[in-house]
């Protein structure tokens, strides 16, 4: 069995209702969201990106486009001590200063520009959100769906491009809006460098 990184009689489940992963202790029928304390995190990043990312697929023909006046967009969140729930799926506690969050994000920001990796696969072991199991992708959503900064950002950027860092209660961002046709995706691929360029965060 793949090595999880979780303390003993820990594992990590999957919620239906909620398509997310969650950790659950037979022996005391405890559940949570945040891995429990003592959770070896190097350990889970790599488990939860090899076995808990969805692989892209187009949805069948016919699906429908774009809903009018939405946009789709994927980030990557980087949580610090001041967050609003500074806890995540990688970590039960966060102590790391908003500066040293934002230190992290620049340091993935400077990766993908550079087009070392895309923000999908990274979000899938290093963002802080739910949404990292996904690569990141927040699916669609309009005006008055998330945090104030978050939309305003997302909303700014042109098709294809990708933000700097953006600054929300739940920590910082990273924020790739997708290209229509990638909407057209039921998870888009990763953009070609050439296009990287320069918040339904509520429940974080």
């Amino acid at each position: 069995m793949a090595e999880t990184g979780l303390p003993p009689s820990w594992e990590v489940r999957h919620s239906n209702s909620k398509n997310l992963p969650y950790y659950f202790n037979p022996a005391t029928k405890e559940s949570r969201w945040e891995p429990p304390s003592s959770t070896d995190t190097e350990k889970l990043k790599a488990y939860m990106a090899q076995h808990h990312s969805s692989a892209p697929s187009v949805r069948a023909e016919g699906a429908a486009t774009q809903p009018e006046g939405k946009i789709r967009a994927s980030h990557l969140l980087v949580k610090h001590k001041d967050s609003r729930r500074p806890s995540s799926w990688r970590e039960a506690e966060i102590t790391r200063s908003k500066e040293e969050a934002i230190e992290m994000l620049r340091a993935h920001e400077a990766r993908i520009r550079s087009g070392e990796t895309s923000l999908g696969d990274l979000a899938v072991s290093e963002s802080d959100c739910g949404s990292a199991r996904k690569g990141g992708d927040l699916g669609f959503f309009g005006r008055g769906d998330m945090q104030k900064e978050f939309e305003e950002a997302a909303f700014a950027l042109n098709p294809g491009d990708m933000s700097s860092v953006v600054e929300t209660a739940s920590g910082v961002h990273l924020i790739e809006r997708y290209t229509p046709f990638d909407s057209m995706l039921s998870r888009p691929p990763p953009l070609s460098p050439i296009w990287k360029s320069s918040m339904k965060l509520a429940h974080l």
